[in-house]
């Protein structure tokens, strides 16, 4: 029987109701992992480990009691991105003059799995502002990869990865607007999902989604294990009466989807690095594991996609209309001086590179608006996209290479263009672990459905899980 820090939190649910453990034994022997790799990952920032085994022991007390308490997550422990609201937690996206802000109240994404039994073990790191691939920011500091520590656990819900990833969390509550779900999940091989376009209500974020840019942003599972995505999902899934995009979406099962005749597509030539010949290889034996199974495989060239990194600014800034923020405009409200183009350029203050880039660019003249012709070309690649999936699948890698060491990432916005195409195209996406490089580091895929199908998405990865294994375990000592 697989260890407790290795199980699915569906598989520890049945375990806790059954009695064959105890909620405090599973919620001690997450923060046991957590604790032991503390210093050497800074996944969780800030804990609340104490809060948690109270909670745990209630739920043991009701059980022993033989009273059914509710919930399909009954006992189960889990992380929350710190730029997520967690009530009485940080809430500061890594932000020095946010340090003391705690959140007022739970995101609906996340009291939705808090209502269904499971237990919040802390908050854990992102990106400054969320704006980085990199999870490093003036507040927490750097987050450092489980499967080697001189590498970055990705961003900007690196925090997340990385406690998922180490066996720390079974799964954790994260957002997407240009893969920092599904980077994390490739660097730190679990499994993560960005929801289609509206599913999930991104209220409770900072920053917050402003206007329309909400159809860009997700919020969905990371989880070390494929079959609770789609648990997870349904429960976080629906309006909430605060999000104008969240809309109520019927959900498929993954379990009833069949493999025979179903279209794959994979796209060549989209981007302006080379794929690692790595991730190449995982890629084509997923393709190869759903050609056995009956599906038929079709391969476009998608060149745009190397020109997608302006063409996404500008619809994300339209999208965000006349109630968008700027980095300065949050750095004022957070308590902090207007920023100046000078003390940006000369790298004074504490803000980090992605940051101070960010500033520069909202300060130099003429930054105010991107042209009309970008956000056409965004529009026509998300087209394309959409084109391309069908009613099938698309599988691409969510990052040229394998996680990569600190710093190379940082101010190279290209690289995320694998990942953010569908954050233009509001599709949902499904980053699944293909196994372990020749230098032990995680790869994997994305595979991309049509708008709603994000079940389709999913029973491929529960597809490829059963084929390849999913998450394996760091040999981090843990």
């Amino acid at each position: 029987m697989a260890a407790i820090t290795e199980r699915s939190a569906t598989a520890l649910a049945a375990a806790i109701r059954t009695r064959e453990v105890t909620s405090l034994e599973v919620v001690e022997a997450h923060i046991d992992v957590l604790q032991r790799t503390a210093e050497q990952l800074n996944a969780v920032v800030v804990d609340r480990y104490e809060e948690a085994r109270a909670e745990a022991a209630a739920v043991d007390a009701e059980l022993a009691a033989s009273k059914q308490p509710a919930g399909s997550f009954l006992g189960v422990p889990f992380t929350v991105k710190e730029s997520i609201q967690l009530e009485g937690m940080p809430n500061a996206a890594g932000l020095l003059a946010r340090r003391n802000h705690l959140a007022p109240f739970t995101a609906p994404s996340v009291q939705r799995v808090i209502d269904a039994g499971a237990i919040p073990l802390g908050v854990t790191n992102t990106s400054e502002l969320t704006l980085s691939i990199e999870s490093d920011n003036p507040l927490y500091g750097r987050t450092n990869n489980p499967y080697d520590l001189r590498r970055t656990a990705g961003g900007s819900s690196g925090g997340e990865g990385a406690a998922v990833g180490v066996g720390g969390s079974p799964f954790g509550v994260a957002s997407d607007i240009a893969g920092s779900i599904r980077i994390p999940a490739l660097f730190c091989g679990v499994f993560g999902h960005k929801p289609s376009s509206g599913l999930v209500p991104n209220t409770g974020m900072f920053p917050p989604s402003a206007g329309e840019s909400s159809r860009m942003l997700s919020t969905g599972p990371i989880t070390r294990r494929a079959e609770d995505l789609m648990p997870l999902l349904r429960l976080m899934a629906g309006p909430d009466g605060e999000d104008p995009v969240a809309t109520a979406v019927e959900l498929g099962d993954p379990t009833a989807v069949s493999f025979e005749g179903l279209s794959v597509t994979v796209v060549e030539e989209s981007s302006m690095l080379s794929m690692s010949r790595e991730l190449r290889d995982a890629r084509e034996q997923a393709v190869g594991a759903l050609l056995a199974a009956g599906a038929v495989v079709r391969r476009v060239k998608l060149r745009a996609w190397r020109r997608a990194t302006m063409p996404y600014l500008a619809v994300l800034q339209q999208l965000g209309g006349s109630e968008a923020r700027s980095t300065g405009e949050l750095l004022v409200e957070s308590g902090e001086e207007p920023p100046s183009l000078r003390s940006v350029l000369s790298g004074r203050g504490r803000h980090r590179l992605t940051t101070r880039i960010a500033l520069s660019t909202e300060l130099l003249p003429g930054s105010d608006r991107l042209p009309e012709r970008q956000v056409n070309a965004g529009r026509r690649i998300a087209a394309q996209l959409i084109e391309a999936i069908g009613d099938g699948v698309l599988l691409h890698p969510a990052h040229p290479y394998p996680a990569p060491r600190h710093g190379r990432t940082i101010g190279r916005p290209w690289l995320m263009t694998p990942a953010s195409v569908f954050n233009l195209a509001g599709v949902p996406v499904t980053e699944v672990p293909l196994g372990l490089s020749d230098a032990g580091l995680p790869l994997g895929v994305q595979v991309a459905a049509a708008h709603g199908a994000d079940h389709l998405s999913i029973a491929v990865a529960l597809k490829l899980e059963q084929i390849f294994g999913g998450w394996r375990p760091p040999a981090l000592k843990r």
